[in-house]
């Protein structure tokens, strides 16, 4: 198997690897357990990180990968793609700015934009496997 075969694969274990991270963050801060919080968040973060420079090294070797279906199934991949995409260009400024904000201990002003980042940043971590699982598994 060649590194290009491979990557698609890497590539939803990191989205989903990194939604564990988001939900483990959730719930940790919630309980106040800001070191797990903060281990969690900065563990989502460099998986997401990762995630990208494989995605792109994806995208490098063999380009874009058109739905093969028609139908009902195209039209909500097309949905789902969108939504992803769109948010996905979202979260990386809003996660930069929610990690600043923490990093600076401005706290009142990083909860303010983590209420928008992390459901944000979860969304797209969940339908990044989503999206794989219709192109490279259920088509």
């Amino acid at each position: 198997m060649s590194l290009a075969d491979a990557l698609p694969s890497v590539n939803a274990s990191l989205n989903g690897l990194s939604a564990l991270w988001i939900v483990l963050g959730y719930r940790s801060i919630k309980q106040k357990n800001v070191a797990l919080h903060r281990f969690s968040m900065q563990a989502a973060f460099v998986t997401s990180s990762v995630f990208l420079i494989c995605y792109l090294t994806r995208v490098y070797l063999t380009g874009t990968h058109r739905y093969p279906g028609d139908g009902w199934a195209r039209a909500l991949y097309l949905g789902i793609l969108l939504t992803h995409t769109t948010l996905a260009i979202a979260t990386v400024p809003l996660v930069l700015r929610s990690l600043f904000l923490a990093r600076r201990g401005r706290f009142v002003e990083h909860r303010r934009i983590a209420k928008y980042s992390l459901p944000v940043w979860l969304y797209v971590s969940v339908t990044g496997v989503v999206v794989y699982l219709m192109l490279y598994q259920l088509a």
